[in-house]
């Protein structure tokens, strides 16, 4: 595998790859890897010639200080990880390197960033819409990939990819699970025993109202009784739970195959996400 630290350096290389016709997929992450990442490299490299990822801790998608300082940082177990899923070239760069100066650009996506996790996280995703873009524009790969747990994430660059004509194809590629459905992330390496023994509230919330919901109760009544659940686990908080259009994330009461739930809270001090399209199997 190939490592580059450096911008420069890393686009000459890809340059004299694409001369040869290679295609490229690119798997951006902010590192602590696990086996969901890994099965974004696996994706790229069935549809690939050359498998990118990038290893980046974007400041600009925290609006938590401390939240950033905490992030986990595992470079040299990321390495090993993804020399055994055979990638071809990591990207890490220094934060000098995607920022040599204090960014004035801000992105606004109208209703798509303001609810769920921009009502939460203002200013987060124009701070993800920034590294993304800067991204796409180092690597220039033919192919993206992403994971459904971040979705409405993926929505945020899929409307960026659309609107600033980036010529790339995005993959939006389902959720991996621990074996008692806790969704697979980097947050998780930081749950206390006891904290992690609770985080499955969340993918077990959102079981439960989906299957109140096809038994026909409202998304009002639904939200409510979750609300309680959390309320009766101690150091659990429930942010949101929505049950929206997988197409513009427009919130909506009734089911059909194009909603998806999503949820968000705390065990602890961390904050987690998950979410449930109406029609995966059970």
């Amino acid at each position: 595998m190939d490592i580059f630290n450096e911008i420069g350096p890393l686009k000459a290389f890809l340059r004299l790859k694409k001369i040869g016709f290679n295609s490229i997929g690119f798997v951006p992450t902010m590192g602590a890897l696990h086996q969901g990442h890994i099965s974004l490299i696996e994706a790229s490299r069935t549809e690939n010639s050359i498998t990118v990822c990038s290893i980046f801790v974007n400041p600009a998608q925290f609006n938590n200080p401390a939240d950033l300082a905490k992030y986990p940082r595992t470079l040299e177990s990321d390495i090993v990880l993804l020399e055994k899923a055979n990638c071809d070239i990591l990207f890490c760069p220094e934060t000098s390197q995607m920022y040599s100066s204090q960014s004035q650009v801000i992105f606004d996506f109208g209703k798509l960033d303001k609810m769920m996790e921009g009502h939460y996280r203002p200013g987060h995703f124009s701070g993800v819409a920034l590294v993304v873009s800067k991204l796409l524009h180092i690597v220039s790969p033919d192919r993206a990939y992403f994971g459904q747990k971040d979705y409405q994430q993926f929505k945020i660059i899929e409307k960026l990819v659309t609107d600033l004509k980036f010529d790339v194809s995005l993959q939006c590629m389902p959720i991996k699970r621990e074996p008692d459905g806790l969704a697979m992330s980097s947050r998780n390496a930081r749950l206390a025993r006891d904290q992690r023994n609770k985080a499955p509230v969340f993918y077990q919330s959102l079981g439960q109202a989906k299957s109140l919901l096809r038994q026909g109760n409202s998304m009002k009544d639904v939200r409510t009784l979750i609300v309680k659940k959390f309320e009766s686990i101690r150091d659990v908080k429930l942010e949101y739970l929505e049950l929206v259009d997988t197409a513009n994330l427009t919130p909506i009461e009734n089911v059909s195959d194009t909603a998806i739930l999503l949820i968000a809270g705390y065990v602890g001090e961390i904050r987690l996400i998950d979410n449930l399209l109406m029609t995966d199997a059970d």
